[in-house]
């Protein structure tokens, strides 16, 4: 009995497929365009992110400080 064949080539993922379909489409500016709105998108959600942390660090900072000092202080809330 034989063994079934070894596959010398892996199937491409579906990133990979997406990047050919997309080169047989558009031209060389029209991807690098796109390529650059969608790193500028993800750049703009990590900015996002770091905004709500450094601001959600912000209130507990001021909230421990005024805890300690006896007064009350209104934190935004959203």
């Amino acid at each position: 009995m034989q063994a079934a064949p070894v596959r010398a080539t892996a199937i491409p993922s579906v990133s990979v497929a997406l990047r050919a379909v997309e080169s047989l489409l558009m031209s060389g500016g029209q991807r690098t365009a796109r390529r650059n709105a969608w790193t500028s998108v993800l750049e703009d959600r990590r900015r996002a992110k770091d905004r709500v942390e450094a601001l959600r660090v912000f209130e507990e900072s001021v909230a421990t400080r005024t805890s300690q000092s006896g007064e009350t202080v209104a934190t935004r809330t959203s």
